[in-house]
C-alpha cells in the first residue's frame, strides 16, 4: 500500500498571484526607499526619529528591518511572514505618526499597511508551510 501525500491547494488564482506579486515589487520598492533614508541618516529621518525619541539607534534598527523585508518581498517562502511584520511595523509607524501631531500624515503609513496586510493574507499558506517547516 502506497502513502498518499496531499498536494496543498491552491488559494490565489493566476491573476490573483500577479496582483500580490505587483504588491510585493510595491512593498519592496517603498520599503527600500524608506530603508535608505534612514541608513543614510537624512536629516529629516534623523528628526523625526529624535522626536519620537527613538533615537539614531531606534532609526537604524527600523531602517535595516525595512531593508530585510524588502528583500524577503523577492523570497516566495518569507513574503508572507515579512508581510504580516510590516502590518505589525506600520501599525506602529501609524500610532507614532498620530503620537507626534501628524494628524492626516498618518494616511500613508495606514495605506502601506492596508497593502502589507493583503499580501500578507495572500500568502498566508507560504507563511503556514514556514512556520510547519520550522516545527519539524
Amino acid at each position: 500500500m502506497t502513502a498518499i501525500t496531499a498536494t496543498p491547494a491552491r488559494t490565489t488564482s493566476r491573476a490573483g498571484n500577479i496582483g500580490l506579486w505587483t504588491l510585493q515589487v510595491l512593498l519592496a520598492v517603498v520599503y527600500a526607499f524608506s530603508a535608505f533614508g534612514k541608513l543614510t541618516a537624512e536629516a529629516q529621518n534623523v528628526a523625526g526619529f529624535q522626536a519620537m525619541g527613538l533615537g539614531n539607534t531606534g532609526m537604524y534598527i527600523i531602517g535595516t528591518l525595512e531593508l530585510a523585508g524588502a528583500i524577503a518581498m523577492f523570497i516566495p517562502v518569507l513574503t508572507g511572514l515579512a508581510a504580516a511584520c510590516f502590518v505589525a511595523l506600520m501599525i506602529g509607524a501609524v500610532i507614532a505618526t498620530r503620537a507626534i501631531g501628524g494628524g492626516a500624515l498618518a494616511a500613508i503609513p495606514a495605506t502601506v499597511l492596508v497593502v502589507a496586510a493583503i499580501v500578507a493574507w495572500g500568502r498566508r499558506d507560504s507563511t503556514r508551510r514556514l512556520v510547519a517547516r520550522l516545527r519539524h
